[in-house]
């Protein structure tokens, strides 16, 4: 069933390269909107790294006014530092959405790429292939631009049930910030 259009933005975090992508639905039609990157300079210090990052989707978010947006969760590698780096990158990719008073959805990996592929474990060309199929008009340089359409895809189909578990207050896949 058609709906209202909902403007939504999907970031897959990380330090070097923050991938962001935003898409618009009505509930049936997707439409792809932009996509890009916000970066920060290896050779600066952590803190002044995350506040480019913070910066960079800040900007982003004025520039295309999204509704609603869903941010990849963290996965746990062995690499204990990287890790720990990811996670502030991810930090800030929740920050910039909730500052602007944005509700923040979160999806595991696994699910975004089911929700796009049809399995829990697709490739990065797979998932850059359906992308091209769902999105058409979609122009993405690299797999992170890609991935973060797949996140704002993952939202737009499961947003309905987010939403009722926001209301409800209940804690499921989808986690919200108010």
């Amino acid at each position: 069933m058609r709906g209202k259009t909902i403007r939504i933005i999907g970031i897959d975090p990380g330090l070097r390269r923050t991938g962001w992508g935003v898409l618009e639905t009505d509930g049936v039609r997707l439409s792809f909107v932009a996509c890009g990157l916000v970066t920060s300079d290896a050779e600066a210090p952590l803190a002044y790294r995350l506040r480019e990052l913070y910066e960079g989707l800040a900007g982003v978010i004025a520039a295309h006014a999204p509704q609603e947006a869903a941010v990849e969760e963290t996965f746990v590698n062995k690499d204990a530092r990287a890790t720990l780096k990811l996670g502030q990158a991810r930090g800030m990719a929740l920050l910039a959405p909730a500052r602007k008073g944005l509700p923040v959805a979160e999806y595991p990996p696994n699910l975004v790429k089911k929700t796009v592929t049809g399995t829990g474990h697709g490739e990065k060309r797979q998932i850059a292939a359906m992308i091209g199929f769902l999105l058409p008009k979609a122009r993405f340089e690299s797999a992170d631009e890609a991935d973060a359409l797949a996140i704002a895809i993952c939202h737009a189909s499961h947003r309905r049930s987010a939403l009722a578990a926001a209301a409800a207050g209940a804690r499921g896949e989808a986690r919200w910030a108010p």
